[in-house]
């Protein structure tokens, strides 16, 4: 798997990348300040929105099915909701203010939230989540940016282990920004110029310096996408060659900033500050 992992990413760092072209076909959602974007397997979208401190659930072709949230600290409320996981069944909402990750079913109705940190435990403690996962196995993954590592959870919000931390030596996280998981649940982190890798179990795989300033990732079933503000990367986990493409963007739209990307059915989806622009190979 470091093999592999290597191949991909040094492809990557060296710039010997692939273009791919993608033509502008249509755009969905309304939103004030989006932050962030997932689709579950079955075509749902979940979008949150910074100004409105809400999630939006939305269909292929933009309809609104759901919304929930607002201002505030209850269950179903948010205070900077930064990133937006899902899976046919749950959802998870990383609400950064409020120091706690919350969990709903696919339609929106509140589980239950990890919420650690007035725990005496100082190794299950996290502080402002800026992303969180969840795994094949039902394990979450919590990226705490406060203590600069990952934290992993049970399905029932157990704490299991902190990763990445200041004892993992060369894969000692300094500034995570964002998580992605596997179909392997593998662990994809963007942290500071880096991508850190690190298996289910926290064991660290690789870690890779990337050229451009990465601000987002994500990988839909196979399909992993890195994505600055002005560029687009992706590859095919399952591809033997592993070769990372540039996506180059054709046909006539407005000017805008990439929040974030991610590849589901052939179709390239990016959100911008103002709604999730769809394109398609050529």
């Amino acid at each position: 798997m470091k093999l592999i992992l290597n191949i991909v990413l040094f492809i990557l760092l060296s710039r010997f990348c692939f273009a791919q072209q993608f033509e502008y076909n249509y755009s969905i959602g309304k939103f004030k300040d989006a932050t962030s974007f997932y689709i579950n397997s079955t075509g749902i979208l979940f979008v949150t929105d910074d100004i409105t401190d809400e999630i939006y659930q939305l269909d292929t072709l933009g309809n609104l099915m759901e919304s929930i949230g607002g201002y505030g600290w209850d269950e179903s409320a948010f205070d900077d909701p930064v990133d937006v996981f899902a899976d046919p069944l749950k959802v998870l909402v990383a609400d950064k203010n409020n120091n706690r990750v919350q969990r709903f079913d696919k339609n929106l109705n509140f589980i239950f939230q990890i919420y650690t940190r007035d725990n005496e435990n100082e190794s299950e403690r996290f502080g402002y989540p800026v992303s969180a996962v969840t795994s094949n196995l039902g394990d979450v993954f919590i990226l705490d940016s406060e203590n600069k590592r990952i934290l992993k959870f049970d399905p029932f919000g157990k704490f299991i282990q902190a990763i990445g931390g200041y004892d993992y030596g060369s894969f000692t996280l300094t500034n995570p920004e964002k998580l992605a998981i596997s179909m392997e649940n593998n662990i994809f982190v963007v942290d500071d110029g880096y991508v850190f890798v690190y298996d289910n179990y926290g064991t660290g795989l690789d870690r890779f310096k990337v050229d451009e300033e990465i601000n987002g990732i994500r990988i839909i079933f196979n399909w992993l996408t890195l994505n600055s503000k002005e560029k687009i990367f992706f590859t095919d986990l399952r591809s033997k060659e592993k070769i990372i493409n540039e996506a180059i963007l054709t046909g006539k739209y407005d000017d805008f900033t990439i929040v974030s990307s991610l590849i589901f059915n052939g179709k390239l989806y990016i959100l911008t500050q103002y709604s999730i622009l769809i394109f398609t190979p050529i």
